[in-house]
C-alpha cells in the first residue's frame, strides 16, 4: 500500500478501511505552558515535532472551561500536570443561579480557540487537530469541587438551569473552535460512571446535555468521545453522535476489542496511561502491538486511555510510535 498522509490515515481508520499503518497519538499536560494561546501553540508544536503523531489532541489546562466563570487555579506539582483549583465559583447550592452564559470570544475560552487555530495554521492543516471540550456536567463538577452531584439530588431544577447555561457556552465553544481550524473535538465526560451516579441520573443530567454539544459538532470530521473513570456507562455513550471512542481500556471494562465490536465505532486506546511512565520502552511497545493484533489493525488508533503523567520518558513515547510504524 502506498504511504498515506496523517489525515488520510485518520480518515481511513475512522471509516474502517485499510491503512498503511495504524494512526497513533499520545498526549500529556504542559503545566505553566498552557495559559496563553501562543505558549500552548509553541509547546504543542514542539511535542508534535519530536514524535510526528497522526493527530493532535490539544492540551489546554483541564480547568480552562471554568475560568471565565470565576474559578482560579495554580499548578502545584501534580504528576498528571493538572492545575489545582484554588477558588471555586460554586460553594453553596444557591450559587448555581449565578451561572449565566459567558462569551467565548474573550477570556480563557478565546485563548483555547486561538491555540487550535494557530496549531492548525502553523502545520498547514496537514495534521488533524482535536480541540478538548468538556461535557457540561463535567464543567459543573469542576466549578463546584464535585458538589453538583449532591446538589442535583437536592434541587434538580436549579442545577438544570445552570447546566442549560453551561451547555449554551459549550456549544458556542465547539462551533467557534471548529470554525477556526480544529479538525474535530475530543469530548470528555468525567461523570459517566456508576461510581458517581446512577444511569438514570446520568441520562437526565449528563446525556441530555452531552447530546446537544455533540449535535453542534455534527459537522466535525473526527468526534472522539472520552469516557473517564472506572465502571463506565459504555452502553449509553456508545450511542452518542461520534465516530470514535476512548476510555481507560487497560483499567476498566470493556476491552478495546469488546468496545469496538459493541459500538461499531473506531476505538482509540491500547496504552495504559498511568503505567507508561514506569514501563520500559519494550513494555510500552508491546502494549501497542497487542492492541493492533486484537483489532486486526482496523477501526483502531493507538493512544493512551487518558492523559499521561508528565514524567513519562520520551523513550517510551517513541517506542510506542515506532512499534506502530514498524
Amino acid at each position: 500500500m502506498a504511504r498515506m498522509s496523517a489525515r488520510e490515515r485518520v480518515e481511513a481508520a475512522l471509516a474502517g478501511q485499510d491503512v498503511d499503518v495504524v494512526p497513533v497519538s499520545l498526549w500529556r499536560h504542559f503545566p505553566e505552558q498552557d495559559q496563553t494561546a501562543e505558549a500552548l501553540t509553541d509547546v504543542t508544536l514542539e511535542w508534535q515535532k519530536r514524535f510526528g503523531f497522526d493527530f493532535i489532541k490539544l492540551m489546554p489546562p483541564g480547568d480552562y472551561a471554568t475560568i471565565d466563570w470565576g474559578a482560579e487555579s495554580s499548578y502545584q506539582g501534580a504528576v498528571g500536570g493538572t492545575r489545582q483549583t484554588t477558588t471555586f465559583p460554586i460553594t453553596t447550592i444557591d450559587d448555581w443561579a449565578k451561572i449565566k452564559p459567558v462569551p467565548v470570544d474573550r477570556g480563557r475560552n478565546r485563548e483555547v480557540i486561538e491555540a487550535a487555530r494557530l496549531v492548525d495554521e502553523r502545520l498547514g492543516g496537514e495534521i488533524p487537530v482535536l480541540q478538548t471540550i468538556f461535557s457540561p456536567l463535567t464543567i459543573a463538577m469542576k466549578l463546584s469541587d464535585g458538589k453538583v452531584l449532591e446538589h442535583l439530588r437536592q434541587r434538580p431544577e436549579i442545577v438544570h438551569e445552570a447546566l442549560s447555561a453551561i451547555t449554551e457556552v459549550t456549544r458556542a465553544m465547539t462551533a467557534a473552535t471548529l470554525d477556526h481550524g480544529a479538525y474535530g473535538i475530543f469530548f470528555a465526560t468525567q461523570c459517566a460512571s456508576t461510581d458517581l451516579m446512577t444511569p438514570d441520573e446520568y441520562r437526565a443530567f449528563g446525556s441530555a446535555y452531552d447530546r446537544q454539544v455533540l449535535d453542534e459538532a455534527g459537522g466535525s470530521r473526527f468526534t472522539l468521545v472520552h469516557i473517564h473513570g472506572s465502571n463506565i456507562m459504555f452502553d449509553e455513550l456508545k450511542t452518542y453522535n461520534a465516530n470514535a471512542l476512548n476510555w481507560h481500556d487497560r483499567r476498566t471494562a470493556p476491552t478495546l476489542a469488546e468496545g469496538q465490536a459493541s459500538s461499531g465505532r473506531t476505538v482509540v486506546g491500547g496504552i495504559h496511561e498511568k503505567a507508561i511512565a514506569d514501563m520500559t520502552p519494550a513494555e510500552a511497545a508491546a502494549q501497542a502491538r497487542d492492541a493492533i493484533d486484537a483489532l486486526s489493525a482496523r477501526h483502531l488508533m493507538i493512544a493512551p486511555g487518558c492523559v499521561m503523567p508528565i514524567t513519562t520518558p520520551d523513550s517510551n513515547v517513541r517506542a510506542v510510535v515506532e512499534a506502530v510504524r514498524g
